[in-house]
């Protein structure tokens, strides 16, 4: 019990220090496995996340503003599609299923989407899954003036079946923009745990022929939705809108157009990374230059150890193991961090995009990076381990004249 003692004491002795260089261990164990979960999870999320559509035709713009408009239901829409536009790709021999949508506005901040019943009856938005009203709500009729609304936002604007509500005009919550038509909340989505729970959904009709909108697009739509047949039609459809046409865009496949996204903020991971290895080496010099300048005030007790029989390598692993300690404490006291900051974030970006990302996922990062600050934190107690170790035992016991 020699060992275990000697670094016990020299911790409580150093109690204050001890806790400062923990805490900057702490902090840079925990946001490097949140930077890493996040940017891990959000990746995959991001590309996996299609609702069940394999592209989306729009106005001639950008792929990833479509389909973040389309699928995520984020940015501005680039423009509208004809009805003729949309009747002829729904008939084509190569499209499976065809959903219109229709945006451009939203009840107090959340988005309005007018699209057919078909979507919420009839579409998988993930291998083997549809969508599902709750009891006692229904999915809304084609030339109603009824709503659906998705669970995150009915949770937040405290919406139940049977409601009514009047949209607001614009992407953006303005309170003078107010419509004069009312709708009434027929159903409540179940949680899907994609950016369909931040959507409350309207007949299409019912938002195209809107008080208040141009009249002249009131057969247009934002965009079309698509299952393709087989992937072949891909790249067929690519062909004739994006290189041989020029008023339409054909954003396929969804997934890698949203890849696209994170290859354009991987700078931002990358400063968030380099901040935490910083915080790390900070800490372990930290850890470094508590332990080395106690030394002076330590090298009696270490004298007398060795006097009593203590071996020069017990007091060198004594001192590295109180550094690893030092550590194994900060990197405890990091998943506390870490589940803090991960929770927030996940918070924020399913109240923003309604993707959802899971706290209890597992990854290689979660023991890595722990193992890795109590291996960096026993590498900066060497030095001062190796003064401890040469610390002569006459010359400190001998008594001052």
């Amino acid at each position: 019990m020699t060992l275990p003692l000697i670094i016990y004491r020299s911790l409580r002795q150093h109690a204050l220090s001890t806790f400062v260089t923990a805490a900057g261990i702490a902090l840079a164990c925990g946001l490097l496995m949140c930077v890493w979960m996040v940017k891990t999870q959000s990746h995959a999320a991001f590309t996996q996340t299609t609702t069940g559509f394999d592209a989306v035709l729009g106005a001639r713009g950008s792929k990833l503003q479509l389909v973040l408009n389309a699928i995520f239901h984020l940015e501005a829409s680039p423009g509208n599609v004809a009805a003729a536009d949309y009747e002829m790709i729904r008939r084509h021999p190569m499209i499976k299923t065809a959903i219109p949508i229709a945006v451009g506005d939203n009840l107090r901040g959340y988005r309005l989407v007018g699209t057919v019943p078909e979507l919420l009856n009839n579409v998988e938005y993930s291998p083997g899954k549809k969508f599902v009203v709750e009891a006692g709500g229904k999915v809304f009729a084609a030339d109603a003036k009824e709503a659906v609304a998705g669970s995150f936002a009915a949770q937040r604007l405290k919406l139940k079946v049977g409601d009514t509500f009047r949209p607001f005009h614009g992407l953006a919550f303005d309170p003078k923009a107010e419509h004069a038509d009312d709708f009434k909340v027929v159903g409540i989505l179940e949680p899907t745990n994609t950016p369909v729970d931040r959507v409350i959904w309207l007949p299409l009709r019912g938002l195209q022929t809107m008080s208040g909108h141009d009249p002249k697009a009131a057969t247009d739509v934002s965009a079309v939705l698509l299952q393709l047949r087989t992937p072949m039609a891909g790249l067929q459809m690519d062909m004739l809108y994006n290189k041989q046409g020029n008023r339409l865009t054909f954003a396929y496949p969804v997934g890698a157009i949203v890849a696209e996204l994170f290859g354009k903020i991987a700078w931002f991971d990358q400063v968030l990374a380099l901040v935490a290895y910083l915080v790390a080496l900070v800490a372990a010099g930290s850890v470094l230059a508590s332990i080395y300048n106690s030394m002076s005030a330590r090298q009696r007790d270490l004298a007398i150890l060795r006097a009593l029989g203590a071996k020069r390598r017990t007091i060198f692993g004594a001192v590295l193991a109180e550094a690893a300690c030092i550590g194994a404490l900060g990197a405890a006291v990091g998943f506390a961090v870490y589940f803090g900051l991960f929770a927030g974030v996940a918070n924020l970006i399913r109240a923003q995009t309604g993707v959802v990302l899971d706290l209890s996922a597992g990854h290689p990062v979660l023991w890595i990076c722990p193992l890795a600050m109590v291996a960096l934190c026993a590498l900066g107690g060497v030095v001062p381990a190796f003064k401890a170790y040469r610390t002569p035992v006459a010359e400190t016991l001998a008594p001052v004249s």
